[in-house]
């Protein structure tokens, strides 16, 4: 019964340790991920892409995260592979560093964490202060599920059964480094089994050195993470994770040889304490900086273990090929998966004409808005298609729920039409405008529709994911997202006119532009969030008016 208890306990400190640390990484994605693209892929030199890739572990509590962003990075292109590569051994080491700060005992902050986070998530409206309120909250778990864990562990730290287990893990410091990976990469999370290395060794559970070995372990599983992640991506994309692992696995073993063979434990720190844990993983991640010179030069021998796949005639194309087909489907279930994956695909056109239609307002190339422009005829096919698909469904042979989704898809296919020419008819020919006038945007002004931008096509991936799953959650957090939205058009347009009123010239060259260009954004990203609508009706969470209700006459009568 004892023991049961304790794995009860454990098993309960350790999930409160990973959903806090996720509840971190959720809350700053929530709140900044719309600009972490810009932020990953505007580094100039190895250096810089490393110090990015320190802050951003940092931030998102995780390497691995760190990771697999870089690596859908270099998929599209947009990030090259020894950035790539310099962006993650930063993370590897901005990892550590947040160790370092999390090992700390703060158990007196944990009520203030507590009431803070609470009060921000709970009474803000605004979708910035509630995302801060996550994030403290969910640092207050961290502390607290670290405590859980010292207590846990104190009753059976005198016990038979510990003494035999760290005394085994201390003399195989094989088994110690095997399993340290095998944590990591189970849990998903370096982050949280250092953490709990560094406990069990600070109330003396654990010996100094099976706790090393544990640690040098994690960090090989930490490396295998974004490669299991990404495994359903194009080899190119794969090519960071692998190199990552080449540097951070080989380094492992080389340190877990050295340290268990050699005497130089005591020149790390006390080799009776918890700190030289966190002295040994965060020297070990610094030293595979050295690295950052060379990374580029890793990318040959990664394009010869992942070649490209070969791209056939008209493959890259296949985006703008329809999936429906002429054949009836063989059941109404059939139809309404045929019919999502031809909306989804309207969606990832819209996606590609919206994402660069930026960069056409700081660079514009007539070549390349002709071919944005002409994709919206793709757009237009594709809702022509749904409407004569559905037409021809035996709606007699459907459930009303069965009618009542393919109209949803149906209504959903017209919003991304209507959002297609909001780029074709609005922002592009936008961009010709003020490349013809020669109109500059103010640095302020220019900044916020980048921010404004950035969040919109996070926005996009998080509709494409909303048509897919369902989920009502992502649906509701969709639908906030459009109203952060307004909320941020409303803050813009009130700042651009500060500015005139300030006589900022380039603020008056482009008022109209910048206006236009603020409204064209909010329009779309209203028309991308429709999707989340027939979810949250279904689901009870839409209000039938958002009108304040009025006392009729009859009411007020005397």
């Amino acid at each position: 019964m004892v023991v049961v208890s304790f794995l009860v306990q454990l098993a309960g400190a350790t999930m409160l340790l990973l959903y806090a640390v996720r509840m971190v990484r959720t809350g700053i994605e929530r709140a900044f991920g719309a600009s972490f693209k810009r932020t990953v892929t505007t580094a100039s030199n190895p250096v810089s892409s490393a110090v990015t890739g320190v802050v951003m572990a940092i931030v998102l509590q995780s390497s691995a995260a760190v990771a697999l962003l870089v690596t859908g990075f270099v998929s599209t292109g947009v990030l090259a592979f020894g950035a790539g590569l310099s962006v993650v051994l930063g993370a590897d080491l901005g990892s550590a560093l947040l160790i370092q700060v999390l090992s700390f005992r703060l158990d007196w902050l944990v009520p203030l964490l507590l009431a803070v986070g609470a009060g921000l998530f709970i009474k803000s409206d605004r979708r910035a202060l509630k995302q801060a309120g996550r994030i403290v909250l969910g640092i207050a778990f961290i502390l607290i599920s670290l405590r859980f864990l010292r207590e846990t562990m104190d009753p059976i730290r005198d016990s038979a059964f510990l003494p035999a287990i760290a005394g085994y893990l201390e003399r195989d410091f094989i088994t110690a480094f095997l399993v340290g990976a095998a944590l990591a990469f189970l849990m998903h999370s370096s982050v949280a089994v250092i953490l709990m290395c560094v406990t069990l060794v600070a109330i003396g559970a654990i010996p100094v050195t099976a706790g090393v070995s544990l640690v040098l372990g994690a960090n090989m599983g930490s490396a295998l993470i974004p490669i299991w992640l990404s495994r359903g991506m194009s080899p190119v994309a794969r090519r960071v994770p692998f190199a990552n692992l080449l540097l951070r696995g080989s380094g492992a073993i080389i340190a877990l040889l050295a340290i268990n063979r050699t005497s130089v434990l005591p020149y790390f720190g006390d080799p009776t304490a918890s700190q030289t844990l966190i002295n040994i993983h965060i020297l070990f991640n610094a030293a595979l900086l050295l690295a950052l010179p060379f990374c580029r030069y890793l990318e040959a021998p990664m394009a010869g273990f992942l070649p490209a796949e070969p791209v056939a005639e008209g493959e890259e194309q296949r985006i703008h090929r329809s999936v429906l087909t002429d054949a009836p489907p063989a059941t109404p279930a059939l139809a309404l998966s045929n019919l999502k994956r031809e909306v989804l695909r309207m969606a990832q056109v819209v996606e590609a004409m919206f994402e660069p239609a930026m960069g056409m307002f700081s660079n514009s190339d007539k070549a390349r808005i002709k071919a944005l422009v002409a994709q919206d005829e793709v757009v237009n096919t594709a809702l022509d298609g749904i409407r004569r698909y559905v037409a021809d469904l035996p709606s007699d042979e459907m459930t009303k729920s069965e009618n009542k989704r393919a109209r949803d898809l149906v209504e959903y296919a017209i919003a991304l039409e209507t959002a297609g020419d909001i780029v074709a008819k609005r922002l592009l020919p936008l961009a010709e405008e003020k490349a013809r006038h020669g109109v500059r945007f103010s640095q302020a002004g220019f900044q916020e529709l980048v921010g404004i931008h950035e969040r919109i096509c996070a926005n996009l991936t998080l509709a494409s994911n909303v048509l897919l799953s369902d989920d009502l959650e992502s649906a509701r957090l969709l639908l906030e997202e459009k109203t952060e939205m307004t909320r941020l058009e409303r803050s813009s347009r009130k700042r651009h006119l500060r500015r005139l009123s300030e006589g900022t010239a380039d603020s008056f060259e482009s008022s109209d532009i910048h206006l236009e260009a603020l409204r064209s954004f909010k329009d779309f990203n209203s028309q991308i969030a429709a999707v989340a609508y027939p979810i949250l009706y279904r689901g009870g969470q839409l209000l039938e008016t958002r009108l304040i209700e009025t006392m009729s006459d009859e009411d007020t009568a005397d």
